[in-house]
């Protein structure tokens, strides 16, 4: 598969997905983090308004970071823009500021987001899984957004 991995990536969800990721975001916002789902609200770029989505929040080597599975989302666009988020998980809520990974810093934390959760998003992947070389996750780095939260 011919796939373009550069920053115009964009995988549009379908019907499915938006129903599944509704289930995770109500689930989450009752305070069921299901695999460490968090709901992720970002000010619209545009609008200013609070937009949410679910996200898969990654532990790796002690620093947690945010991957763009589906490419340079609106939450990506949006978080690019305000420099500040809020994850929250039911009443809990962190602000956060998250930094973005550089694509040569990418691929070991794609490779470990792929681990934990190839099992829900690894179609979005196409053809990279967890087990992709090293030199083919650093080609395809820039159609994955991936963010560092500080602590």
């Amino acid at each position: 598969m011919a796939t373009r991995y550069d920053e115009n990536r964009y995988l549009r969800p379908k019907a499915a997905t938006s129903v599944f990721n509704r289930v995770v975001q109500l689930l989450t916002r009752l305070g069921v983090s299901l695999w460490g789902s968090r709901v992720l609200y970002v000010r619209g770029r545009k609008s200013g308004e609070l937009r949410s989505t679910p996200v898969n929040l990654l532990t790796f080597e002690g620093e947690r970071y945010l991957v763009a599975p589906r490419g340079h989302t609106q939450w990506v666009r949006n978080l690019r823009v305000a420099g500040e988020a809020e994850l929250r998980v039911g009443r809990r809520a962190e602000v956060i500021r998250p930094v973005e990974l550089t694509d040569d810093e990418k691929p070991p934390v794609i490779r470990a987001y792929l681990k934990k959760w190839a099992w829900e998003t690894g179609a979005f992947f196409e053809d990279i899984t967890a087990k992709t070389p090293q030199d083919e996750l650093r080609r395809v780095a820039p159609g994955f957004p991936v963010f560092r939260i500080p602590r």
